[in-house]
């Protein structure tokens, strides 16, 4: 059972909007702690050596004691599956996204076959005890409210939130899983593909184009910025956003009559969930986007949302920067 901390983040974070000038678009914040997700998931983690157990995990709900090595492990949102995944780990039990809910196909057979234990947004605290779990994964963002029942079930442990700590996450998850020294590696390996990746773009082009990360949700179309998973690879692979996309933030809001400012050498773009309850095609099928120059030079391309938005994480990582590669012609 995990040991009672004092919680390292009280804050819940939520996404909130700042108003906006003619020329510049909505910032879509992360809440108040937001940007400081990276500080905060310094020295999460354990001090115990690799094989040793009991461990001590550190996380953003305090310490959590593991008596063994986890073998039953629940995951809460697309990043831990990810995560655990990557780790050789089939986990049994897993709550998908309302948008998406099935396993996602970059996984595929990869994720086995794990039990539904509802939604991100609405877990099934009673089909998780059915699964007699030893370790439960998953985030205070999504799940804090839920940490004292989930803690009662098994040992929980919580990165701060999604997104663009996915690396931190991921180091934090192989700690609860005693494979650390394989996760530095997944790492450093997805690091040289990067650069690898940028590098190839810059020299088929003789420069490094600029990429769009467009995302259309149900009441909401946005340009996904520095501080979201997508943000992170292009960063990463120094390819340069659009300077609306370059905000210090999740991502940049604007409105159907705004899609100008997706423009860029390149669009990426992608639907969550059923595109029916977004804007994709009043926008896509309309006469401001077939002005885009992006678009009409046969650079605006469709992509998955399950990996370059929903992913969040080293395995979906790499997907996105293979297919950046074939979007762009390289």
């Amino acid at each position: 059972m995990p040991k009672r901390a004092a919680l390292l983040v009280a804050a819940v974070l939520t996404l909130t909007a700042c108003s906006s000038t003619p020329d510049t678009p909505t910032v879509a914040q992360g809440g108040e702690d937001f940007g400081k997700a990276v500080e905060l998931s310094n020295g999460f983690g354990t001090q115990q050596k690799p094989g040793e157990f009991p461990r001590t995990i550190k996380h953003a709900m305090g310490e959590t004691q593991l008596e063994k090595k986890p073998e039953r492990v629940i995951v809460l949102d697309t990043g831990e599956l990810d995560n655990v995944v990557a780790l050789g780990i089939k986990p049994v039990g897993i709550a998908y996204t309302d948008g998406s809910p099935t396993m996602p196909s970059y996984i595929g057979d990869k994720g086995g076959t794990p039990e539904n234990v509802g939604t991100i947004n609405n877990i099934n605290l009673e089909a998780i005890a059915k699964l007699n779990p030893d370790l439960i994964l998953g985030s205070q963002l999504r799940a804090e409210a839920l940490y004292p029942k989930l803690s009662a079930i098994a040992p929980t442990v919580f990165s701060v939130r999604p997104g663009y700590v996915w690396k931190e996450n991921f180091l934090l998850n192989a700690a609860a899983l005693d494979r650390q020294a394989d996760a530095a590696k997944m790492l450093e390996d997805y690091t040289t593909k990067a650069v690898e990746t940028g590098n190839a773009i810059e020299k088929n082009f003789g420069v490094r184009p600029t990429v769009t990360a467009l995302r259309f949700l149900p009441g909401r179309i946005r340009l996904y910025a520095k501080k979201s998973f997508i943000g992170t690879i292009l960063i990463d692979a120094k390819i340069g956003q659009p300077t609306p996309s370059q905000v210090d933030e999740l991502a940049a809001e604007v409105s159907a009559e705004e899609i100008g400012k997706a423009d860029g050498d390149f669009i990426l773009y992608s639907t969550y969930g059923d595109p029916a309850k977004t804007a994709t095609g009043d926008v896509v099928g309309g006469p401001l986007w077939s002005g885009l120059n992006a678009v009409k030079a046969g650079k605006a391309k469709p992509v998955l949302d399950e990996t370059y938005f929903l992913g969040l994480g080293v395995l979906a990582a790499d997907v996105v920067l293979d297919d950046i590669k074939k979007q762009l012609g390289v």
